[in-house]
């Protein structure tokens, strides 16, 4: 992105470019990758053994937002001619013409790289690895399995549950049984949170030759009970936690009553398998992890523990 000078000599810069830019990097995953990572960091840091370090922690996170945007960019212009077939990602930087295709690849492979670099750098090579292994999986595995199988949907499951390791791994250079369990909470938690989307866009995804679950599956019947199901298997994840002495009542008495919401939510579509209904699960998806998350940092605020 090139700053242009105006007739009076002053250097501007193009808004709109610069947003698309911005787009290019699907700031909405991307922020719940860095607020996921933030979460491991922050439960995995404390006490005396492991004092939080601001340091540690911005590099941290300025490392999964490259890595998290890098990849956001690079599997656009993977997708760019199937982004052209659907109302929803028509009007993207790349099928609208916008930007070129080798901007967005030069800028995805750019940010993803420094990202990479900073984490082994300033962090860890431990936590480096990681962000590795999200960005390989999720553009080489999951993006073109989705117009292969629908079980795709599982494989992104693996790179969207690895940020809260990484922020672990950032702050004790290592993964336990404690940071496991959070990578389990997150796999759960996207199948209702994808399937809910995917139901909502399936005709989306079917014009694009997509075969996801909510594409082959006309009724609904099993796009909902997969939802169900994988609802049913996070709140039980979630109560994991507290039994293995992870955390304390508080968290507890946040993790079910998220997790009550969240079922509803699931249950409702179950029931009229409307776009209506799937647009509220959705919506409660991105209430729900934000909302356990604090739950869990909070709960190690307090003095009982």
């Amino acid at each position: 992105m090139k700053p242009s000078v105006n007739t009076q000599g002053a250097i501007t810069i193009d808004r709109g470019r610069l947003w698309d830019y911005v787009s290019l990097a699907k700031p909405e995953l991307t922020f719940l990758s860095v607020l996921t990572a933030l979460a491991g960091f922050l439960l995995a840091s404390g006490g005396a053994a492991k004092p939080l370090s601001a340091q540690l922690l911005l590099h941290t996170l300025a490392g999964t937002a490259l890595v998290g945007g890098g990849a956001g960019a690079l599997n656009q212009f993977i997708e760019r001619r199937y982004d052209r077939l659907m109302k929803r990602t028509e009007q993207r930087p790349l099928p609208s013409g916008r930007l070129a295709p080798f901007e967005a690849l030069f800028f995805g492979c750019g940010i993803a790289l420094a990202g990479i670099a900073e984490l082994a750098l300033f962090v860890n090579p431990l936590t480096s690895f990681l962000a590795a292994a999200t960005l390989v999986s999720y553009l080489f595995l999951y993006t073109p399995l989705k117009r292969i199988t629908p079980h795709a949907t599982l494989v992104g499951a693996v790179p969207g549950a690895i940020p809260p390791l990484m922020g672990w791994a950032a702050a004790r250079n290592t993964i336990d049984g404690d940071a496991l369990l959070l990578f389990g909470i997150l796999f759960f938690w996207q199948m209702p949170h994808f399937l809910s989307l995917a139901w909502m866009y399936r005709r989306d995804y079917s014009r694009a030759g997509y075969r996801l679950l909510s594409v082959i599956d006309l009724q609904g019947t099993q796009t909902c009970r997969h939802i169900l199901v994988h609802s049913m298997a996070l709140v039980m994840m979630t109560i994991i936690p507290w039994l293995s002495g992870m955390f304390g009542i508080v968290y507890l008495t946040g993790a079910v009553l998220l997790g009550g919401g969240f079922l509803a939510a699931g249950s409702q579509l179950q029931r009229s398998r409307s776009n209506m209904a799937a647009r509220r699960l959705f919506a409660a998806s991105l209430v729900y992890l934000p909302a356990l998350m604090c739950v869990m940092v909070f709960d190690r605020l307090i003095p009982y523990r």
